[in-house]
């Protein structure tokens, strides 16, 4: 007979933070980190609950219809009287990397704290949130309220997303402080070396950030030159996969929800690492954020949690 701990039972993620419209080149895509991340849960085998606030307007029904023909729940996205819906205007460069303008007090700024939201991160295995939409005394409360609910045993995943003038080292002292997990980029990485004064190389900082802030794995991804894990003393390095690139938006979200489930799934570094590339290489090949994945990427089989959790 199976105990509760050894269920076949899909792992309960919670994505906290904001949902909008990308305005790309090309038309509007849905995005916002945590809409993508949950997204991409949802895609790759979880039961996947995203935590936002949209508009009452046209923009924020759109998201709602978006959201439910992805087969998405939105009973955790609340609906804000006077907030617009939040946009992002997108430009794409010529390999693909794109620059963000982010429309300032919208819907997801005044984020907050519902008995639902509540009811869900405090049975999640794990959530994420970012920093970009701590940006707003508001959801940055409520944020920091819900990731503090969960149980002790779950996953906080601080996926830092520093965009323009929308970041502290308040901000990112507090979430790190608050999580077990972070992912960064190549970009982000020297500002925090900076701000936390951080010596050596990335893998060097990284093991600081790990043990500085009591971190039980730092991500680093590198776009086309893969990534770089650091756990308890152990790396592991994959490099990046060969594909041509439509754009890049929404592939670190994806990335991230492969690398929690196979934390979940009590995966090794090496396959976890592996995995989240296959899946962030694809992303970058279709347009927009939230692109159908192919089959062979949705494990929904392989990710119930196992009896190490």
């Amino acid at each position: 007979m199976k105990t509760d701990t050894q269920s076949d039972r899909r792992p309960v993620v919670v994505g906290l933070g904001e949902v909008l419209w990308d305005l790309l080149p090309g038309g509007k895509q849905l995005g916002g980190a945590s809409a993508n991340f949950a997204y991409h849960a949802q895609m790759l085998g979880a039961e996947s609950w995203l935590v936002s606030r949209v508009g009452d307007d046209p923009l924020g029904r759109e998201i709602l219809a978006r959201l439910q023909a992805l087969q998405m729940a939105t009973d955790g996205v609340t609906v804000d009287p006077r907030a617009p819906t939040g946009t992002v205007a997108i430009e794409v460069s010529a390999e693909g990397q794109p620059r963000f303008t982010i429309c300032e007090n919208v819907a997801w700024d005044q984020l907050a704290v519902t008995e639902f939201a509540l009811a869900k991160v405090v049975r999640a295995d794990a959530v994420c949130f970012g920093s970009l939409a701590q940006r707003h005394e508001t959801s940055r409360a409520a944020i920091r309220s819900l990731v503090a609910a969960t149980r002790p045993d779950a996953l906080r995943i601080f996926d830092i997303n520093l965009r323009q003038q929308f970041f502290s080292l308040a901000v990112i002292e507090a979430s790190l402080q608050l999580a077990n997990v972070l992912k960064i980029n190549d970009e982000e990485l020297p500002v925090l070396a900076r701000l936390f004064g951080l010596q050596g190389g990335p893998a060097e900082q990284l093991a600081g950030l790990a043990q500085r802030f009591d971190l039980r794995l730092v991500a680093l991804t590198r776009g086309a030159r893969g990534s770089l894990f650091y756990s308890q003393g152990s790396y592991s390095e994959m490099a990046g996969l060969a594909t041509h690139v439509v754009d890049t938006v929404g592939a670190g979200d994806s990335f991230t929800a492969m690398l929690t489930l196979g934390l979940l799934a009590g995966w090794e570094l090496d396959r976890i690492n592996r995995c989240a590339n296959q899946v962030a290489a694809y992303v970058v090949s279709q347009p927009g954020a939230t692109p159908r994945l192919p089959a062979h990427l949705c494990l929904a089989g392989a990710l119930s949690l196992n009896a190490t959790r």
